[in-house]
């Protein structure tokens, strides 16, 4: 009797380490695709920074050549600036002009960068004694917005940003390459919808995917021109 029972044991014991490597198997596929996902994410989101880090330099160069910052693209499939004046903040709004540029015109997720510079900042030569920095650029703090840059009311005392670039993300919003709209599948993210519909008043704050979230799901990515850098770089050329 005794030989069957340890066959049974065995036989028992294997089935046991068959269920156990099957769970292995099961649970390291499960990382694997978590990790792999991780990773393509960080990817998209390392080529929105550079490539709005890109902008931000090329819009100061464009401004030290030019004495001006550039005016918006003529549309999402021309990406040289306008030649139409920009005298307010919406006509002052548009996608990044990435010919002008000679910049990436897309974020890491192949939406074409949006771009809004101050009116004032969009003619040469800029009088800085004039002049007012327009945009301005808000956070979170225990769910209340919060000025980062710029104040509720722009003028000549109280300065706030020349040039907002914008990402919108992998959810929600922006245009493709190709000049297609993306379709927003959300009714809850009211950041997103205000720096998609904005000219002036912009938002950045981390990402969430929770909807019970203040101001809902955000994806946004934002890259700004400082006044006083553009100011320095512009008085610095002879």
């Amino acid at each position: 009797m005794r030989a069957p029972r340890r066959a049974v044991r065995r036989q028992r014991g294997a089935a046991l380490l068959l269920l156990v490597a099957v769970l292995g198997l099961g649970a390291a596929a499960l990382l694997i695709s978590a990790v792999s996902r991780w990773n393509l994410r960080a990817g998209h989101e390392r080529r929105t920074l550079a490539a709005l880090g890109q902008a931000q330099d090329a819009l100061i160069g464009f401004a030290i050549l030019h004495g001006r910052l550039p005016r918006p693209a003529v549309s999402a499939s021309d990406g040289r600036e306008s030649g139409l004046p920009c005298t307010s903040e919406q006509s002052c709004t548009g996608f990044l002009p990435w010919v002008s540029l000679g910049v990436e015109r897309a974020d890491g997720w192949g939406h074409l960068l949006r771009y809004s510079a101050a009116p004032a900042f969009t003619s040469a030569p800029i009088d800085f004694t004039t002049a007012v920095a327009s945009k301005t650029l808000q956070s979170r703090r225990d769910g209340e917005l919060v000025y980062v840059a710029g104040f509720p009311l722009c003028q000549r005392s109280a300065q706030c940003l020349p040039a907002v670039v914008l990402s919108t993300g992998k959810e929600g919003f922006g245009v493709s390459e190709q000049g297609v709209a993306q379709l927003d599948g959300s009714a809850t993210n009211l950041d997103e919808r205000r720096n998609a519909e904005t000219g002036h008043a912009f938002i950045r704050r981390p990402a969430s995917a929770a909807a019970a979230d203040a101001g809902g799901e955000f994806d946004d990515l934002l890259s700004t021109v400082p006044l006083l850098t553009l100011i320095n770089r512009i008085n610095a050329v002879p």
